[in-house]
């Protein structure tokens, strides 16, 4: 890969997790209003806990689909961690086949109904479903990008990262 792309790309991760972090920051500060609205005023407002609900959901699915990296991502490891690279590559290969496939089964019909849901929209804000779902057709389509390149590396020979127990981190 070319120096530009990999600096294009460590932009763009940067700037997906600036997105993250505001939608984080609107959504403790809906927070916020809402409790004061509702102890400090007595005059508890609806609209803050939705936009919290809609923050939380794209914020979800915003940082799986961009900001988690591979080596990021929860797991059970023991019998990953236990194997060797080449393992680990046949064990990448299999997963990645059965998300792929399974995401792209599930794709026409997720897409159907979140085109379907145009139809509703929430009750304070009017946000219209469709738009508040579509994030989860972004995450499906980067899942499945994501997929199909780790499945390509580890099919040139390039094995996944092996786990050290002593190095667990929060990904800091």
């Amino acid at each position: 890969m070319t120096l530009s792309l990999r600096l294009l790309g460590a932009w763009l991760a940067r700037r997906a997790e600036n997105v993250a972090a505001a939608m984080l920051g609107a959504m403790f500060l809906a927070f916020l209003l809402q409790i004061a609205f509702r102890y400090l005023l007595g005059l508890p407002i609806g609209w803050t806990h939705e936009i919290s609900v809609v923050l939380w959901i794209w914020l979800v699915l915003w940082g799986a689909s961009f900001v988690v990296t591979e080596r990021e991502e929860i797991r059970f490891d023991i019998i990953y961690g236990a194997v060797g690279p080449q393992a680990r590559r046949v064990m990448c290969v299999i997963t990645a086949i059965a998300l792929i496939a399974l995401y792209l089964i599930s794709l026409p019909a997720v897409f159907d109904y979140v085109t379907f849901m145009k139809v509703e929209k929430t009750s304070y804000l009017k946000i219209r479903f469709d738009w508040l779902f579509s994030i989860y057709l972004v995450f499906v389509v980067a899942t499945i990008i994501r997929y199909i390149w780790l499945a390509w590396q580890a099919l040139r020979g390039v094995a996944p990262d092996d786990f050290d127990p002593t190095k667990a981190s929060s990904g800091v």
